[in-house]
């Protein structure tokens, strides 16, 4: 494996068991992998304790673990459902930000996760997507959470730190560009699960963020046929259908490899075949919608043989925290013997 290269687990979803920051570094490490990435400072400590953050990052370095944390929620029209931000800044979401970095900085984690809205229920359609709300449009939303972030670039960069907004399911990757052509500090946290739903290629998208890309959320997805268009279901990385030789190949190795691992059913509807849902993409790249339906067929096939679950097997079991570990073992297992391949 090329140095640098690691691959660990993430620390919202990993089925701790009850257990604090500490316990699951040393669980991260009994299980040989290589770090935590926990989504938020928050997640560690609500009140941004210096001294347990201090504990936190002598103990990964004792372990040799790679630690990384974030922020939050970046679009203003969205901070309401981040009220432990607000709660940070004793009332300012700006503030609480600000201390956030500067506690992540003092922990020597200067890579910082965010976001910009949440998936709802999925049973309310295209609202439950961010992107479809009626309040505010979506080109709004991204205006203002350009002003937002250039507000609070000075302390992130001040402090020799970079935001890493993910690509999450509300977001395109040519919207992320823009942002960043915008703002100097802003990077990726690369989700190629998420780029789906918004009718991208996870090949092609990840050739377009490239350098940017700081933090990775690795998992695989399948894609079924739907009379809207195409269903994505999570799958662990090797199992579905991304090409990770081709991905692999466009990150630096020394980009850490987070898995996100499913804790429940995971599935979003990519309605292409919905009028609305196509005006809402200005920057729909058709070949790359054709790739989508390419792979769709792909894993239609591979279902149909037996080489695959359908899309309304997989998720029959409980997904327990056995199946939980079995998914990021399997994960850990495919992605470094690609990254072996390629020394």
């Amino acid at each position: 494996m090329k140095a640098g290269t690691k691959v660990g687990i993430d620390g919202r979803k990993f089925p701790a068991e009850g257990r604090g920051p500490l316990d699951l570094l040393v669980r991260c490490h009994e299980l040989g992998y290589d770090g935590v990435f926990f989504r938020t400072i928050l997640d560690v400590t609500p009140t941004l304790d210096r001294g347990l953050l201090a504990d936190l990052r002598g103990l990964a370095d004792d372990l040799g673990l790679y630690l990384e944390m974030g922020l939050g929620k970046v679009n203003p029209y969205n901070t309401a459902e981040a009220p432990e931000v607000r709660a940070a800044g004793d009332g300012d979401y700006l503030l609480g930000m600000t201390r956030m970095v500067e506690a992540c900085a003092a922990a020597g984690c200067v890579s910082l996760w965010c976001d910009t809205a949440n998936y709802q229920r999925h049973e309310w359609g295209l609202q439950a997507n961010d992107r479809f709300r009626t309040d505010v449009v979506w080109e709004d939303q991204l205006e203002a959470t350009k002003k937002f972030l250039l507000r609070l670039a000075p302390v992130v960069r001040d402090h020799g730190a970079w935001l890493a907004m993910e690509t999450h399911e509300e977001i395109t990757t040519t919207e992320i560009l823009r942002l960043a052509d915008a703002v100097d500090v802003l990077g990726v946290t690369l989700d190629l699960a998420n780029v789906v739903v918004r009718g991208e290629d996870p090949v092609a998208a990840t050739r377009r963020l490239g350098p940017l890309v700081r933090k990775t959320h690795m998992r695989d997805v399948t894609l079924f046929p739907t009379p809207r268009g195409l269903e994505r279901q999570i799958r662990a990385c090797g199992d579905g259908v991304i090409d990770w030789h081709a991905v692999l190949a466009e990150l630096d190795p020394s980009v850490n490899l987070t898995i996100e691992n499913a804790t429940s059913r995971d599935w979003n509807d990519i309605p292409i075949f919905d009028p609305s849902w196509r005006r809402a993409h200005p920057d729909l790249d058709v070949g790359e919608i054709l790739e989508l339906v390419r792979l769709a067929r792909l894993c239609e096939e591979r279902a149909g043989e037996g080489a695959m679950p359908g899309p309304d097997d997989y998720y029959t079991d409980p997904y327990g925290v056995d199946r939980q570990l079995a998914f990021i073992a399997r994960s850990a297992e495919t992605l470094r013997a690609i990254r072996k391949e390629t020394q």
